[in-house]
């Protein structure tokens, strides 16, 4: 199958455009049925004490997760949070550190900035294990971010220079060396825990930012995709069943979440389903109750999604969503 009869099926909605009926409806109409076809989920909302806004980026397989806050001083922060206890993530002498992945070592990845206008905003990337930080950092670009981090030890990411577009590669980093992903103006920030799928959103014009198309990686190949009906897609984060999340535009101008499930991927992205079995994906979208704004930026082997949220005042919240159905495991 080429590279773009799969970016086709990655852009059919399962969820409810299967009937010829549902093929005479509107983009809203449809975008409201996906909505309205959400899984029986649960919603927790959580704030790092006295933060002025909060956001939540990576959940491993044992519920840990990681963020970053905003203090009253707007300085931003990580954070660590294991059993109702947060724990500060603080880069020694940085000005604001973001935490972004972490795996089921309780391994973090993410980056700091220590100094105010650094060309494309001064990342310089880090590993904390064990209370240790260990510099991640592209010795090739100005700046490194990383994402997310395997079990066995690969990092993925973006790197950049001055500019946060031309200069923009997704980059895996394993046994001391970064790789960097083809695609200019790309960002991997999703990894399957065998490491042989990665996940992420690229700019296909990157004279503009204000559109950019999600993908997953892997086997040497690329298959772009979109949330169908959506003005942009960002894709940030992927499990061990192939599972992606991330968030979309729509045409109204306003952002939700998503989780994108597959009815079968092969590992090595082979595309060899077998004899009577259709590859689909089936596409909802996550919005968090009375929200403005919902943003789905990770989520673990279990099913469970972290993310954030604005109020109807503008407040930013973090959040994590329970899959019911799959809380039996």
């Amino acid at each position: 199958m080429s590279q773009r009869n799969f970016g086709m099926i990655l852009s059919v909605v399962a969820l409810t455009v299967a009937t010829a009926g549902a093929q005479q409806q509107t983009a809203p109409q449809l975008e409201a049925q996906a909505r309205a076809a959400q899984p029986p989920w649960t919603f927790i909302s959580f704030d790092v004490p006295q933060a002025k806004s909060s956001s939540a980026w990576g959940i491993n397989g044992d519920g840990a997760v990681v963020g970053t806050f905003t203090d009253t001083a707007g300085k931003q922060h990580g954070y660590l949070l294991i059993g109702g206890v947060f724990t500060t993530i603080d880069y020694p002498n940085a000005l604001s550190t973001v935490a972004r992945g972490i795996n089921n070592h309780g391994d973090i990845v993410g980056w700091h900035v220590d100094a105010k206008g650094l060309p494309g905003g001064g990342m310089r990337g880090f590993l904390l294990q064990h209370g240790v930080f260990t510099d991640v950092i592209d010795p090739k670009h100005l700046n490194s971010m990383p994402m997310r981090i395997t079990d066995d030890g690969p990092i993925v990411g973006c790197v950049h220079d001055a500019d946060t577009m031309g200069t923009m590669h997704g980059f895996v980093f394993s046994n001391g060396k970064f790789s960097e992903l083809s695609t200019p103006a790309s960002m991997s920030n999703g990894v399957t825990p065998d490491g042989s799928m990665t996940a992420g959103f690229y700019f296909p014009d990157t004279t503009n930012d204000n559109f950019d198309r999600g993908y997953i990686a892997g086997g040497g190949n690329l298959a772009p995709f979109d949330y169908p009906f959506s003005t942009f897609t960002d894709v940030w984060d992927i499990n061990a069943s192939a599972e992606v999340v991330g968030d979309y535009g729509d045409a109204a101008g306003n952002e939700h979440g998503f989780l994108l499930t597959p009815s079968l991927v092969d590992p090595t992205f082979g595309i060899t389903p077998p004899a009577g079995i259709s590859l689909s994906y089936n596409f909802v979208s996550i919005d968090y109750p009375a929200a403005t704004l919902t943003q789905a930026n990770g989520i673990n082997r279990h099913g469970d999604v972290v993310g954030l949220y604005e109020d109807s005042a503008g407040a930013q919240h973090a959040f994590l969503l329970l899959q019911a159905r799959r809380r039996t495991r």
